[in-house]
């Protein structure tokens, strides 16, 4: 394991402990015993499902998660990644058991009587855990949040067991007959969503929520919930492989939420790179927005150069980097992950379709200036077409490069015909103003 880097918060580590151990056990217990009194408890089990093996051995890794959980408190150094850690913890239980009492369902298999050791720890796990609780499976959800947090701090050989151990534990759930299959994705994407709320390394995505006065934000907003509720009821109707589409509507409503309310910063973007939890619950809509701009870029060059050592293009590949010799990258993306390849990488992530704030191209411009003397720059967003040519416009007429928008618009049309700018865009162009020369 990684050495400390100072004293941990023992103390405050107990007083969660106290807190969160009681907690779990009240409220799983009552999410128990509220499905044992309902005659409506329902299953979903798919057929294939009667082939996985009750394996004995493997309640001691089940069982194991326990350990974890409370050593995981004292594993945190700092009262702020202990606070949202528990967060995490707290978060879990509470969305976890809302599901059970809203939506019951019960393990349908019968589990061979058990013997020795392992029949002992069955019994043991038999007298509170129920056949209830199924999905999401908090036991899944609790997995994702604690397998994060010990690979943290995790290096070596160490980092490999935790990935392993983490491993056994999930396969555990099936194999201890103590879960149906679809409470496992759900039990994941649940964890995620704990990681993607309480973040170790960031602030909250809820920071700096507020509900947006933009009516281009909303009406997208409105368009990724619609779609997220369709993929739902789709999911919900044909049931089967088709249940896999509950990850494409979690996905809209996630991106929904940061058009309405979060902004840019729910999407966790880094350099280059969104965060794991981001990743895992986006993915869905990631594919989809990656394949989209490549359609609509397929009959466009990748990048083109405006003037002096400035480029504009989509999101770069190997290949383009290597090919026009680009030195930095000034990415105009939220959503999007781009390789820095090494080179200079500055994010001023604006929404897709969403004008940047005057503020954002003042911070582009100045970015695109300061880095354009080390060598070729290249100003990217997902198409190239929208963002990253405004804020190279923006550029032009702050440089003193272009009279006024529409001079440093016509300038880029030039080598990239297919820009698309709003009036709202042309707007924040024509605020800008050209430096004191």
């Amino acid at each position: 394991m990684s050495a400390a880097a100072g004293p941990r918060p023992w103390r405050r580590a107990f007083a969660w402990l106290a807190f969160l151990a009681p907690f779990f056990f009240a409220s799983y217990g009552f999410a128990t015993w509220w499905a044992g009194r309902r005659a409506d408890v329902g299953s979903l089990v798919f057929d294939w499902e009667r082939y996985v093996p009750f394996v004995p051995w493997t309640i001691v890794p089940y069982w194991s998660i326990d350990v974890f959980y409370a050593l995981s408190l004292f594993v945190c150094r700092s009262r702020g990644e202990l606070d949202a850690h528990a967060k995490r913890l707290l978060t879990a239980q509470v969305l976890a058991v809302a599901c059970f009492l809203a939506w019951p369902m019960r393990f349908t298999f019968d589990r061979p009587p058990g013997e020795g050791a392992f029949g002992w720890l069955f019994a043991v796990l038999g007298s509170f855990d129920k056949p209830f609780n199924q999905a999401p499976s908090l036991h899944i959800a609790l997995l994702v949040i604690l397998w994060a947090l010990f690979a943290r701090h995790a290096s070596g050989a160490w980092r490999w067991l935790v990935h392993a151990w983490a491993v056994l534990i999930g396969v555990s759930v099936l194999t201890t007959w103590q879960h149906h299959f679809i409470d496992v994705p759900t039990g994941a994407l649940l964890g995620c969503l704990c990681l993607w709320l309480w973040p170790l390394d960031r602030a909250s995505p809820l920071a700096g929520f507020g509900w947006t006065r933009d009516r281009r934000r909303w009406q997208l907003a409105l368009r990724y919930a619609g779609t997220g509720c369709f993929a739902a009821a789709f999911a919900l109707g044909v049931g089967g492989a088709a249940l896999w589409a509950w990850w494409v509507g979690v996905a809209l409503w996630l991106v929904a939420l940061n058009y309405a309310a979060v902004g840019p910063a729910g999407f966790q973007k880094r350099d280059g790179q969104l965060s794991p939890a981001a990743y895992a619950l986006l993915l869905p809509y990631l594919a989809g927005a990656w394949v989209n701009a490549r359609w609509w870029t397929r009959r466009q060059p990748t990048v083109a150069r405006v003037t002096d050592d400035v480029w504009i293009g989509r999101l770069p590949t190997w290949r383009d980097v290597e090919r026009h010799g680009i030195a930095a990258i000034v990415d105009m993306s939220a959503e999007l992950p781009v390789e820095a390849l090494g080179r200079t990488y500055v994010n001023h992530p604006v929404l897709d379709l969403v004008p940047a704030d005057v503020e954002v191209l003042r911070a582009a411009a100045a970015t695109i200036e300061r880095l354009r003397g080390r060598g070729p720059v290249l100003v990217c967003c997902a198409l190239g077409y929208s963002r990253s040519a405004a804020a190279v416009a923006a550029w032009l007429v702050a440089s003193g490069r272009a009279k006024d928008g529409d001079a440093a618009i016509a300038k880029i049309a030039a080598v990239r015909p297919a820009i698309v700018l709003s009036a709202e865009h042309r707007a924040g162009i024509g605020a800008m103003r050209p430096a004191a020369r």
